[in-house]
């Protein structure tokens, strides 16, 4: 029966008729109907959407321009729709660029531009107008005036779906009061259903930050969030890609690019962290993988058994003798040195030694004769037969020097369970796959030679009945692949590389394969470990901060950093789950959390080995404590258009790992102290309780007076005691502040005495500060281990003290004033 799909063609014209419908749409038409892959699929994300797409623009423009930002956020109700307002003090945009901006998706100045940025698609902030004109019909109004300009320019505009083109409807000049900067203002179909995200949004900006300050006003609440540092982010420097991680369309894209003529010169100028010495190293295992290695077999172990001497002398013809002799004793005495000789090795021994006599004799020695006597040696090498260390085991006379030199080698790489015979037919087997070769040289790549390997091993299993599995056959490969030697040939050229997917690949592999220097860290801006405790401590009131900075990595030839910050404990809700910040170059992602790598990683990990509750041992942990995660890249890897997740790459999941238990474990240190200093603290009011008691006791008992027991808690606990103790000393008191250190460290003090008098004759060491009448006199002392040391200084009679001391913890410290 003749299938409806096999006539189709057959009605006249169909093709045509089909092709003529095809036709292509601009990238915003095809955004216009897929706005949810951009995250504006409902009203309450799609304001979310759009307030960060416009502070994102707002502080890149900002950083790029070395201005500390001031961002405004306005929300209005406006009727049936929501107004947005976004104000910044950025340099503003030019009038011809600004339309662009705003206007046309897939337009801005730092897709190409290998450095850490916010944006780099040019979609966020052309999107959010796109969405504004779908959902309200009104266009978006933009005010934006650059710096030392006496005036703004004005705008109101939609984006041009079809043509993917701003289309203006106003332009004109007006009055602005900020200096510089820019303003847009939105109109569009929203909610404050997803209020939370937007907090937590403009919140979690402000921790990563530090240098920035927010305002954001909404119908409901109004924040300001200041900064807490002056210092910029670090200016970010444009790289060249790294070459691990780099795809192979993308190299064989550069190959047809470049100006380069050499491999050498391509890997140096297009990629970073590549000098003359590292390229060397990739075109050598360019070489290995394109043209193969070359067999390096045993060199004669003397004339008994090959005259190499006598070999080189026969295939040299019309040479004087002692010509002839001098050549051929340089050969032998050179092949002598080496325990094992490839095939280009012979050739440049004979080339050498061919210079050698003709400066020292004045007879030439050509390429013909060079030729001939390095073939009669070669096959000396790789035929002669004779009794050796395998043929002494396996009591087989006449094997050839292949299947001995093999033997030796696979008997090393396998098992002792594997019989001699056993080794001996393998060895034979393989060296016969050498001999069949075509090529003398016996040159051959890694991939052909474990084919080589996995045949013999086959007919060693069928034909002798043994097994010879994968870790022997891998093991056989590695010995015979590291005696291979690679090869001097030339590498091809660029030109003769462009286009050839093959030769391209094994570039690509070569340059994965070589140790190169990690990329330099001048393109990425990480926000450092003192930022990132500083942007916690400023919006968490928490009782433990903590943070780490990773090295560069490298993923898809792209560098990146990856950093992790810790609050515990103080104000933060003791009961549920903690809360994780998720960022990606300081821009914070507020959707999507379980779809992202960095969720994925937290929950991995076993946080009751770092003192956090963990129900079922995996998932997010409970308790006060907050997980931040920041990836700082060139090229994040986010899961979708709407960049709310990072995509799960193993080298990206491997440094966020890596960065948390760097901070989780500072952590665990300090739960660990807090455990222990409760206990302390616990033995100690016990002690507190106890020992009064036997204080009155043994008052009662004795008649004297109670014994102090401050010293003796001192004492038991190992504490550090600080003791004032004053003497009349004529008009006024002498006053010594000593410190008893029982404890079984050395202990660093910062001692205050804070004096309502003028204090005189102080001890070395101390310093006074008078500040409102009071005079605070200040001490440093190291005290060591059982021993103690004493502040001395005097004041009158009527003085009052308050000591304050620092350094030690308060469950390690006893103070007597």
């Amino acid at each position: 029966m003749t299938s409806f799909q096999s006539t189709l063609g057959d009605e006249p014209g169909i093709a045509e008729e089909l092709a003529e419908s095809q036709q292509s749409i601009s990238i915003a038409e095809f955004f216009e109907k897929n706005k949810h892959m951009l995250g504006f699929d409902s009203g309450a994300r799609g304001l979310v959407t759009a307030v960060k797409e416009a502070v994102d623009n707002a502080l890149d423009a900002a950083e790029e321009a070395g201005i500390l930002p001031d961002i405004y956020v306005e929300i209005q109700e406006a009727g049936d729709y929501y107004r947005l307002i976004v104000e910044d003090n950025g340099p503003g945009l030019t009038k011809d660029s600004l339309p662009k901006v705003f206007g046309k998706l897939l337009y801005g100045s730092r897709f190409h531009a290998r450095e850490q940025s916010r944006g780099q698609q040019g979609i966020g902030i052309s999107a959010a107008v796109l969405y504004s004109q779908l959902t309200s019909g009104k266009p978006a109004k933009i005010t934006s005036r650059t710096q030392g300009s006496s005036e703004a320019q004005y705008f109101e505009l939609i984006v041009d779906t079809d043509n993917n083109e701003p289309e203006i409807s106003v332009e004109e000049t007006t009055t602005w009061d900020r200096p510089h900067g820019t303003r847009i203002e939105l109109e569009m179909e929203a909610n404050m259903r997803a209020r939370g995200q937007l907090h937590d949004y403009i919140k979690h900006t402000a921790v990563v930050n530090p240098h920035a300050r927010l305002e954001l006003r909404e119908p409901q609440e109004h924040f300001k969030f200041e900064r807490a540092t002056d210092q910029l982010p670090a200016e970010t420097e444009e790289i060249r890609p790294h070459p691990h991680g780099v795809e192979l369309g993308t190299v064989m894209k550069m190959l047809a690019a470049t100006d380069s003529q050499t491999v050498s010169g391509f890997v140096q100028e297009e990629f970073t962290r590549v000098g003359k010495k590292t390229a060397d190293s990739i075109i050598d295992a360019f070489r290995d993988r394109y043209y193969g290695r070359e067999m390096c077999w045993r060199t004669p172990r003397g004339l008994d058994d090959i005259d190499i001497k006598g070999v080189a002398s026969n295939a040299t013809a019309n040479k004087s003798v002692a010509a002839t002799g001098a050549f051929s004793d340089k050969i032998a005495s050179k092949v002598a040195d080496k325990d094992r000789i490839a095939h280009h090795q012979l050739l440049d021994i004979v080339n050498e030694s061919a210079q050698e006599c003709e400066q020292e004799h004045d007879e030439t020695f050509g390429d013909t004769v060079q030729e001939n006597v390095a073939e009669a040696i070669w096959l000396e090498v790789i035929d002669a037969s004779g009794a050796d260390d395998a043929n002494a085991a396996t009591g087989e006379d006449g094997d050839s020097r292949l299947v001995a030199d093999l033997y030796d080698l696979a008997d090393d790489a396998t098992s002792t369970r594997k019989d001699d015979e056993t080794i001996h037919a393998f060895a034979d087997r393989l060296a016969g796959k050498f001999e069949d070769l075509e090529d003398d040289r016996h040159r051959l790549t890694r991939a052909t030679l474990r084919e080589f390997v996995d045949r013999a091993a086959d007919l060693t299993e069928e034909y002798d009945e043994v097994s010879f599995g994968e870790t022997a056959r891998e093991n056989v490969v590695e010995a015979v692949w590291d005696v291979m030697a690679t090869v001097p040939d030339d590498p091809p050229l660029v030109r003769e590389l462009n286009g050839d997917r093959d030769a391209t690949s094994d570039l690509v592999d070569a340059m994965r394969a070589t140790d190169i220097m990690a990329p330099p860290t001048r393109c990425l801006s990480p926000i450092s470990e003192d930022l990132i405790t500083a942007g916690l401590e400023k919006e968490f009131d928490a009782d433990f901060y903590a943070s780490a900075t990773r090295d560069a990595g490298v993923s898809g030839g792209d560098p990146f950093i990856v950093e992790a910050g810790i609050a515990y404990g103080g104000e933060l809700p003791a009961e549920g789950t903690a809360e994780v910040m998720r960022f990606a170059n300081r821009v914070p992602l507020v959707y999507q959390r379980g779809a992202c790598a960095t969720t994925d990683v937290v929950k991995t990990i076993g946080w009751r080995n770092y003192g956090l509750d963990q129900p079922g041992g995996s998932g997010l942990p409970n308790g006060p404590v907050v997980i931040m995660i920041h990836v700082a890249s060139t090229n994040v890897p986010f899961t979708s258009e709407s960049k709310d997740a990072i995509a799960n790459v193993p080298e990206i999941e491997d440094e966020i790992e890596l960065a948390i238990r760097e901070a989780a474990r500072e952590l665990k240190s300090y739960l660990n102290k807090r455990r222990s200093m409760q206990k302390r603290r616990k033995k100690q009011n016990v002690l507190g309780k106890i020992l009064p008691e036997m204080a009155t006791k043994v008052a009662e008992v004795t008649g004297r007076d109670e014994p102090d027991i401050d010293d003796a808690i001192a004492r038991i606990m190992n504490n550090v005691l600080v003791e004032r103790q004053t003497k009349a000393n004529g008009d006024g008191q002498a006053v010594s502040v000593v410190v008893e250190n029982n404890s079984s460290t050395n202990e660093s003090l910062e001692i205050t005495d804070i004096v309502s008098a003028e204090p005189t004759n102080l001890s070395d060491g101390a310093t006074v500060v008078e500040m409102d009448g009071e005079w605070f006199v200040k001490w440093e002392p190291e005290v060591g281990s059982d021993d103690e040391a004493t502040l001395e200084y005097e004041v009158p009679d009527d003085a009052t003290f308050d000591l304050d001391v620092k350094g030690v913890e308060s469950e390690k410290l006893t103070v007597k004033q």
